[in-house]
C-alpha cells in the first residue's frame, strides 16, 4: 500500500504546555508576533473566563499554547539528552538587526547567536530560534 505524502505545507501545529498562559500567550503574540487565531476555553469548575488553550498562528503552523498545572521544567541550553530542542520560526536575512533590536527592546535576552539563527528561551524557559538559514548574513545560500 502506498503511503501519501505529508502535506506539502509542512508542520501542522506544535503544542506547548504552559504553566502560566497568560504570560506565555504575550510572549509569543507580542515578542514574536505571531498572531492569535482562536481561543479555547477552559471547562474545569473554577476556571469560567479562562483559556484551556490558545492557538496562534504563523503562516500555516499554528502553535498551540496549552495550560497545565505542571511547574516548567527548562533544560540547560546544550544538553546531551535526545527530545525536542527548540523551535525555530523563519525570518528574513535582511531583518535580523531589526529582530534584535526588537527583542532588546521587550527585554529577551539573546542566549546564542549562530550565523543562521538567534537563540532565546521562551518565559518558561522553552528554547526559541529566530532562523534565516541557510541563508547568511550576506544573503547567500550557506555552503
Amino acid at each position: 500500500m502506498a503511503v501519501p505524502p505529508i502535506a506539502p505545507f509542512g508542520v501542522h501545529h506544535v503544542a506547548v504546555q504552559c504553566h502560566d498562559l497568560p504570560t506565555m500567550v504575550r510572549f509569543y503574540e507580542r515578542v514574536l508576533r505571531l498572531r492569535v487565531e482562536r481561543r479555547w476555553p477552559s471547562e474545569r469548575p473554577g476556571e469560567e473566563g479562562q483559556d484551556r488553550s490558545v492557538w496562534l498562528r504563523t503562516g500555516t503552523t499554528v502553535i498551540a499554547l496549552e495550560s497545565c498545572e505542571g511547574l516548567p521544567q527548562p533544560p540547560p541550553w546544550r544538553s546531551s539528552a535526545a527530545g525536542l530542542h527548540l523551535v525555530a520560526f523563519e525570518i528574513a536575512w535582511q531583518n535580523r538587526a531589526v529582530w534584535l533590536d526588537h527583542l532588546r527592546h521587550c527585554g529577551v535576552d539573546v542566549a546564542f547567536e549562530s550565523p543562521w539563527t538567534i537563540y532565546v528561551r521562551d518565559p518558561e524557559g522553552n528554547r526559541v530560534g529566530l532562523s534565516h538559514f541557510p541563508f547568511g548574513q550576506d544573503g547567500q545560500r550557506a555552503a
